[in-house]
Parts: structure tokens; C-alpha cells; sequence
């Protein structure tokens, strides 16, 4: 019987539990995993609280994880995408906190062999979100985005990405993750009283858009240094949809094959890294979850079923 976490009731990590469950049969136009990897995601935590209960109910018990990396070992009827045995990277369909999960090949890409299984099983969940929002902001070659929250998971991804793309990032960020910033090309201003003056020194004329993944309040800022509300762009500040601003909530488990596909070219050019702070077996989920609300990670975490 395959392993898999499981949460009864709703609450903090520990009502995590490693159970036996039934084995998944790949549906028609479906395919099975055997997990490799799966990565740990602001959301998993928020989706144990039941913060998310009223948009994602779930029939308990549940899991958890949505971006995973694994071997195919079942297709289902109609696929042609997939083989029993290629390796494969994205989001899935049933928890990927699992050592079985089931996916829809729309949502996968080939995992080229260079990759890690451990940076492998990040992507789909921040990256596809940096990917997105870009792609709302239009951001193009030349122009100036200002990133807050630049060193963490999304933003990680949002700032190379749009170095890779010609883009000019000032990137917000504790004063410890400055020198990491500047090594992935962004220009780091730190947090706080003064904000708007410290990016006017860096760049006077404003920025041409702002990507907030922080939620420190700085939306006000923002509007300012973007002339307006229009390209300013929040995923975490619901509470400022009357400033007009752009408000965005990735959907856990989304397949965007054309974004990850970027993604994986640029990391094999080595032009975007994925800093990998902890791989943890599924005894040890709880405290990945405990790591990763922290919100200091210093790098993505990653679920190793085993």
C-alpha cells in the first residue's frame, strides 16, 4: 500500500499524519507518478488552517501538495503525451505529499536529466505564478519592475525571469538577503520607513511596474512609484482591490507546460537558479510546514516521498 499524508481535521502541522492508502488508477486521460518529489508551498499551509476552506472545501481526510516531479508507472486510456517510465515534472491532480499521485498530462513536461529531482519537484507552483503575473504586468526588455518580497519563492522566479527577459528589477528584501539578490541581478532596497525614497535613488523617474508578493502595505508606495494602479500588480494584498490595483490567486495544481518550459530552458542555460534549503521525507512534513510558515526559509523546500 503506498504512503501518503493525511489530515483529519483542520489545524496546524502536527495533525499530519503518514498513512497507508488505497492504490490510484490512472483515469482516461490520466497518468500516474511514482512521486519523486513534490515541493512545499506557502498555500499547503493555508489549506491545513482551513484559511482556504471557503474556496478549495475539502472532503476530509486530506492531503496535500500539488507540485511534483516523479516517474511515470500507469497511463491511462487516450494518452499519448507520456510512456510508462519517462520522467516528468508539474502539477498533479491528488496530493503529491504521497509516494502515487495522478496528474493530467496537459499539467506536465519531460524532466530533462540534468535537473534535479529536488529543484524539479518546485516548479510548478511559484514559477508558474512569476510567469503569470509578468505576463498581466507586461513587463518588456528596457522597462523597470520593482519586486517586493524579491528573495522569496515567487519572487525568486519573477526576478530572473525578468532579468532573463532584459528587464531592469529593484527587488525588496531584508538587509541578509541583499547580496543573494544582487547575485540573481536585481538591485535590493530594503524594507520599511523610506521605501519610496530608497527606490527614487536607484531610479528617479519611478518604475514601470511592481510586482507586491509581501503584504508589508506597501501599496501605496507602489501606486506612486507606478505613476498609477494599473501595473501594479498584488498577490497577497486582497484587502487593496478598491486602489484599482491588479489582484492575482494562483490556482493550485494549474498546468502551464508553455511557462514551465521556459523555466527549464533558462535553468539549463544556467541562467535561473532554484536555491533548495531542505528535502524532508514524509515522517518529516510537519516541520517542513513549520520551516516554510516561518516565511524565512531562504529557499524552497521540498517534500522526498521515498
Amino acid at each position: 500500500m503506498p504512503l501518503a499524508i493525511r489530515f483529519d481535521s483542520y489545524g496546524d502541522p502536527d495533525v499530519l499524519r503518514v498513512a497507508e492508502v488505497a492504490p490510484l488508477t490512472a483515469g482516461p486521460g490520466q497518468v500516474r507518478l511514482a512521486v519523486r518529489a513534490a515541493g512545499v508551498n506557502p498555500v499547503d499551509h493555508k489549506i491545513l488552517s482551513g484559511a482556504m476552506r471557503g474556496m478549495m472545501p475539502l472532503d476530509l481526510p486530506g492531503g496535500l501538495g500539488s507540485d511534483v516531479a516523479g516517474v511515470v508507472d500507469q497511463v491511462g486510456a487516450g494518452v499519448s503525451a507520456f510512456g510508462v517510465g519517462d520522467e516528468v515534472l508539474g502539477a498533479s491532480l491528488t496530493p503529491a505529499y504521497a509516494q502515487s499521485a495522478l496528474a493530467d498530462p496537459a499539467a506536465l513536461v519531460a524532466k530533462p536529466a540534468s535537473v534535479p529531482w529536488e529543484v524539479a519537484g518546485t516548479l510548478a507552483g511559484t514559477g508558474i505564478t512569476a510567469w503569470e503575473v509578468l505576463g498581466k504586468l507586461r513587463v518588456s526588455a528596457g522597462e523597470t519592475l520593482l519586486v517586493h518580497a524579491a528573495a522569496g519563492g515567487v519572487g525568486t522566479f519573477a526576478v530572473q525571469l525578468a532579468v532573463a527577459r532584459g528587464v531592469r528589477v529593484i527587488g525588496t528584501a531584508a538587509e541578509r538577503n541583499h547580496a543573494r539578490l544582487r547575485d540573481l541581478g536585481a538591485e535590493p532596497v530594503t524594507y520599511g520607513a523610506g521605501l519610496a525614497d530608497r527606490v527614487r535613488a536607484l531610479s528617479p523617474q519611478g518604475v514601470d511596474a511592481v510586482l507586491d508578493a509581501s503584504g508589508r502595505g506597501e501599496i501605496p508606495d507602489s501606486i506612486a512609484l507606478a505613476g498609477g494602479p494599473e501595473r501594479v500588480l498584488s498577490l497577497v494584498a486582497f484587502d487593496a482591490a478598491d486602489t484599482g490595483i491588479q489582484l492575482h490567486m494562483g490556482e493550485p495544481g494549474a498546468g502551464r507546460p508553455e511557462a514551465l518550459a521556459e523555466i527549464l530552458a533558462l535553468i539549463e542555460a544556467g541562467r535561473l537558479r532554484v536555491p533548495v534549503a531542505g528535502t524532508y521525507p514524509l515522517s518529516e512534513v510537519s516541520a517542513a510546514l513549520e520551516v516554510s510558515r516561518s516565511g524565512h526559509p531562504g529557499g524552497k523546500l521540498v517534500v522526498l516521498p521515498g
